[in-house]
C-alpha cells in the first residue's frame, strides 16, 4: 500500500523476509465453521523456517548494522523462535550472538533450540521462570561483552521495539493490498499476541490507514489489560517516531485461552491443530497459533463472528515448535 510505503520511506531496510505470504481463503474451515475465513501464511515468510519475527529483523538488522554493531544479544526461552530467526540473522550477516534462555540446558537440542546451535549462536541458559532475573543475567553478559569492546545491539524479548514494531506496520500495507487485490470487506483479525510487537505494528497500520475492522490479539501468556498496556505503549513509540497518533480504543486483547500458562498446552489449542492440519494442510504449534486458532474456532461457534462477517487469521508461525 502507497500509503504505508511512503511513511516508512525513510528507513533502512534488509530483505530477509519473502514477501508477500500467501494469502486465500480456507474453504473447508469456512464450510465446517459457516463463515468466511482467510488467512495470511506469515509462517511462510522464508528464512530460516520463517515466522513472523523475520518482518521485525527486515528493519532490526539494518538499525544494528547502521549503529556499527557486531554482536546482538537476544532473550528468550529455550524454544524462542525470535531467537531461532535471530540467530540465522546473525549467520547471515556475520554477527557474533548471544542469547539467554530461560530453561535448563537439555542433553539434546530439539526444535529452535538446535537450530540456534547450528547457526553457530552462543546459549546462555538460565534455569528460571523470573523475567526479571533472565533480564538481569542479559545486562550482564551484555556488559561483559562490551567490556572487551565488542558493539553490542540489545534486544528484548520478541525483539518488541520501536524499530522492531515497523516490520508488522510494512506487513499491515501488504494485507491492505491483499484485501483489495481480492475485493474483500474483512471485519476481524485474529492473530496470537505475547510480547506486543505484531500487534503494535497492526495497531499502529490501522491507525495510519484508518482501517474500520477489529484486530484481535489472542494472548498466549500476558493478562489481558497487561498486554493491551503493553501494545498501547509500543505502538504509541512507533507512532510518535512517524508522527501518527494511535487511538487507545482499537487496541483489543482476549486472554480466555491461555489456559495454565505460556506454553501449556490446552484441549482447544489441540483440537484447532487438528482441524487446521486435517482440514487445510496448516500446521500450527501449541504454545501460540494453536492458541490464537482455538480462540477464533470458539468466536465462530459463539456466534461473535456473524455468519456475514469476513475474518483473517494471521499464521505467525512458531510450527517448529511441534518437533520440540
Amino acid at each position: 500500500m502507497q500509503q504505508i510505503d511512503a511513511i516508512l520511506a525513510h528507513l533502512d531496510r534488509e530483505n530477509i523476509s519473502l514477501l508477500p505470504t500467501p494469502f486465500y481463503r480456507m474453504n473447508t474451515l469456512s464450510e465446517l465453521l459457516e463463515r468466511n475465513i482467510y488467512i495470511k501464511r506469515d509462517d511462510l515468510t522464508g528464512f530460516a523456517f520463517g515466522g513472523n519475527k523475520t518482518r521485525k529483523f527486515d528493519f532490526l538488522i539494518a538499525d544494528a548494522l547502521g549503529k556499527g554493531c557486531d554482536t546482538i544479544v537476544g532473550i528468550g526461552a529455550n524454544q524462542s523462535n525470535f531467537c531461532r530467526i535471530l540467530s540465522g540473522v546473525g549467520a547471515k550477516y556475520g554477527l557474533a550472538v548471544h542469547l539467554i534462555l530461560n530453561g535448563t540446558e537439555p542433553k539434546n537440542p530439539t526444535g529452535n533450540l538446535l537450530l540456534d546451535h547450528l547457526f553457530g549462536a552462543n546459549v546462555h541458559h538460565i534455569d528460571t521462570t523470573d523475567p526479571a532475573e533472565r533480564f538481569e543475567k542479559a545486562i550482564e553478559i551484555r556488559k561483559q561483552l562490551e567490556y572487551t569492546g565488542r558493539r553490542v545491539y540489545f534486544l528484548p524479548p520478541g525483539g518488541s521495539t520501536t524499530i522492531g514494531t515497523m516490520g508488522y506496520i510494512a506487513g499491515w500495507g501488504e494485507l491492505m493490498d491483499d484485501f483489495e487485490n481480492q475485493q474483500l470487506k474483512v471485519d476481524k483479525i485474529f492473530h496470537a499476541s505475547s510480547s506486543a510487537g505484531t500487534q503494535a505494528g497492526l495497531v499502529a497500520g490501522q491507525a495510519i490507514t484508518g482501517w474500520q475492522g477489529q484486530i484481535i490479539g489472542i494472548s498466549v501468556d500476558v493478562p489481558e489489560m497487561e498486554l493491551e498496556k503493553n501494545v498501547f505503549d509500543l505502538a504509541q513509540s512507533a507512532g510518535d517516531f512517524l508522527n501518527v497518533q494511535i487511538p487507545r480504543s482499537i487496541v483489543t486483547v482476549d486472554d480466555h485461552y491461555i489456559g495454565a500458562g505460556y506454553g501449556k498446552r490446552t484441549e482447544a489449542a489441540a483440537e484447532a491443530i487438528e482441524l487446521f492440519a486435517q482440514k487445510e494442510g496448516v500446521l500450527l504449534d501449541y504454545v501460540y497459533t494453536g492458541k490464537a486458532a482455538s480462540g477464533l474456532i470458539d468466536y465462530c461457534r459463539s456466534g461473535r463472528i456473524k455468519p456475514d462477517e469476513t475474518v483473517v487469521f494471521l499464521h505467525t508461525g512458531g510450527n517448529i515448535q511441534l518437533f520440540e
